[in-house]
């Protein structure tokens, strides 16, 4: 009888201890592998607790919810959280400019003073970003939203560059663009009475085997050319529309031998050199590419023996030549894409139809392009340049800057004002003054290695404008206590055998000792104090009678853990509770496959956007909504893991069926809905038959 109760309160006491380690949930409680702050804190609802005494036999990484059977003092514990703050907020601004202001402004460049901080008191610069700065202090895997209001201002300046291609094939297009200047000017004035031109050329490098390099041909590549170059600034943004027609008619159409131009480098030098092309800081700003031919990009500089990579820098003499035409190579693709989002401006491609779909393709990789086709005599580039413009200006789209490390997505209900939020970062159909509102979730996925990285800032900008609102992140990474100076910081203490630096309460050991308090020799050799139990350091408590939860063998007071023969397969915890195979499965996969989530102490940890003990739901409502939008399951039923589960009554029926609740065969309304289809086809007869 007496062995039969000693048995009884043994296993008594391994399921309270085992029972201890669980979560509400009945799964395995992610905290407890945790052995120090930073690993606990990165950890989502898991708090440390940094108290010196009174929590050396108890697991200092818990769940606060899940009320931890020893109290730990509030000022010791660490359980940082989420913080927001408004740095700079200025109201939306459509802003407005006179006559008199649009003159001033035309001669300002990147290197002026700011209209804002003119004397002219009657200037009102636009402000279409709101907020501009904030502040963000996140954890790991805990997602905070951020509302950005966005709204096209009114007269906002435009800056346009039209850069064309002067080979031999585009000499009819060069006069007739010589003639389009101010229809251009007047067409653009319609929309914004802040506007400039300017304009620009290219040919291809003058070398072998761009262009001959024979003497006769440097000199005369053609009838009627005149000497290739790589690219030229012919004007510099400016109102003077007639200087511009004057500047188009006097540029020498010149010649090269193989089909592709070089473009690339033209772009490049027209995006770079903001203060010889005169781009302005506040202004919306279109380059427009034309050319009936392909373009040469980076390897092709080695056909000539140019082998330096394009640095991506300005190099203009003063006549607005290129310099580094024969020096470098062409830029990449990325390298175009991004200078181009550097400096907030739009191409407009505008190529002749034998080339538009290799410039479709093109601009999928370059922020902010569109694409159209040009006429054979670029007698519609106008038209062209207006409807492309309206495109652009009557969408919004969001993008940012953050780092590989942190997560960024949007959501916006757009134009909608009543519909459900949809997670995009596009909004088509604006108009001036109409506010479009988006909820920009920053989501840190992990802590970068180099601590360095824990404080980003990056911007999240409407594409094509130059405003953004700027984020600093500081991710929350670490502890204080694990700092030097911090009262719970010491180096060579005697709390850890004046052989490791006490850190929140434990002990980090240097490279030849081990165990809770550094009491042991990796050697094995230390013989530590024979007062000192060291198989207490293997159980989470004095109630617990197994060390290393049976999984494990106790070695100078830490917990060796067992390999299994899937290597897998990980026992894991500082006494080996905790393992990243015995987690929910759905259709087979662990917490639903990896890129749903991942088997954390037993407990399936979902990546963004899927919940559920599996991660097998999605946590959206929006795959309940119908097609044509409306109420969740119309409102007819509840959204339970992405699907509807339709009402039913207390007898367990219900009208309505289907994907969305929307069908119900037995409704009166149904029947005179198909009437007279069935008459139709069943009985030939009705209004619709033939």
């Amino acid at each position: 009888m007496e062995v039969w109760l000693w048995w009884m309160l043994t296993l008594s006491v391994v399921c309270v201890s085992v029972y201890s380690q669980q979560t509400e949930k009945g799964t395995q409680n992610p905290c407890t592998v945790k052995q120090t702050c930073h690993d606990c804190i990165q950890t989502p609802t898991c708090a440390w607790c940094a108290q010196p005494t009174g929590f050396e036999d108890h697991n200092r990484c818990y769940q606060p919810s899940g009320n931890p059977r020893v109290e730990c003092n509030a000022s010791y514990i660490v359980d940082p959280s989420n913080e927001f703050r408004t740095i700079v907020q200025r109201k939306l601004s459509k802003g407005k400019y006179s006559a008199s202001e649009y003159y001033a402004n035309s001669t300002y460049t990147a290197t002026s003073p700011s209209p804002s901080s003119s004397s002219s008191s009657s200037h009102h610069e636009a402000v279409q970003i709101s907020p501009q700065r904030v502040s963000l202090k996140l954890r790991i895997n805990e997602p905070f939203r951020i509302t950005v209001d966005y709204a096209q201002a009114e007269d906002y300046p435009v800056d346009l560059y039209y850069l064309m291609d002067l080979s031999y094939s585009m000499r009819d297009d060069k006069e007739k663009l010589s003639s389009l200047g101010d229809v251009l000017a007047k067409r653009m004035q319609n929309i914004t009475r802040n506007f400039r031109l300017g304009f620009g050329s290219f040919v291809d490098k003058v070398a072998m085997p761009y262009v001959s390099t024979a003497p006769i041909q440097l000199k005369k590549p053609c009838n009627q050319c005149e000497s290739p170059y790589g690219f030229r600034n012919h004007m510099k943004l400016t109102t003077d529309t007639a200087k511009f027609n004057d500047e188009v008619h006097k540029a020498a159409i010149s010649g090269n031998l193989d089909s592709p131009e070089g473009g690339f480098d033209a772009i490049m030098q027209a995006v770079v050199c903001r203060e010889q092309i005169g781009w302005r800081e506040r202004a919306r700003r279109l380059l427009v590419f034309s050319t009936d031919a392909a373009f040469h990009y980076a390897g092709d500089g080695k056909l000539g023996g140019i082998v330096k990579p394009n640095d991506g820098l300005c190099h203009l003499d003063g006549e607005g030549t290129y310099t580094h035409s024969t020096l470098q190579d062409y830029p990449s693709i990325a390298q175009i894409n991004h200078k181009v989002k550097q400096n907030a401006i739009n191409v407009l491609f505008a190529v002749t139809s034998d080339q538009i779909e290799v410039y479709n393709r093109l601009g999928k990789h370059i922020e902010g392009s569109t694409s159209g086709t040009l006429s054979g005599d670029s007698s519609n580039v106008v038209d062209l340049v207006q409807e492309q413009y309206n495109k652009i200006k009557s969408s919004v789209e969001m993008k940012d800057t953050a780092s590989n490390a942190v997560k960024v997505t949007y959501y916006s209900k757009c134009l909608d004002e009543n519909g459900s939020l949809k997670q995009t970062n596009k909004c088509d159909g604006l108009q001036v003054g109409t506010v479009v509102t988006f909820q920009v979730e920053v989501e840190v996925m992990s802590c970068p290695k180099d601590p360095k990285e824990w404080n980003h800032v990056f911007q999240i900008y409407p594409v094509g404008i130059n405003e953004s609102l700027t984020v600093d992140l500081e991710m929350l990474c670490s502890c204080p206590c694990e700092s030097p100076g911090n009262p719970l910081y010491k180096e060579s203490a005697p709390e850890c055998s004046d052989v490791g630096t006490y850190k929140c309460g434990v002990c980090e050991c240097d490279s030849g000792h081990f165990g809770h308090k550094c009491e042991c020799g990796s050697d094995n050799t230390q013989q530590p104090d024979k007062d000192i139990d060291l198989t207490a350091g293997c159980r989470p408590d004095n109630m617990t009678v197994n060390d290393c939860s049976g999984r494990g063998t106790c070695v100078c007071g830490q917990c060796d853990c067992d390999t299994r023969p899937n290597p897998e397969e990980k026992i894991s915890g500082s006494f080996c509770e905790c393992d990243n195979f015995s987690c929910n499965r759905h259709n087979g996969l662990l917490c639903s496959g990896p890129d749903h989530g991942q088997c954390v102490c037993g407990k399936c940890m979902c990546a963004s956007g899927w919940t559920g003990s599996a991660c097998d739901c999605r946590a959206t409502n929006d795959t309940c909504i119908p097609p044509e939008g409306g109420e969740i399951c119309s409102g007819r039923g509840v959204c339970e893991c992405g699907m509807c589960v339709c009402d039913q009554d207390d007898e367990g029926k219900g009208y309505y069926s289907g994907s969305f609740c929307n069908k119900c065969s037995t409704c009166p309304n149904r029947c005179k809905e198909f009437k007279e289809c069935v008459q139709c086809l069943v009985y030939k007869t009705g209004s619709i038959t033939l």
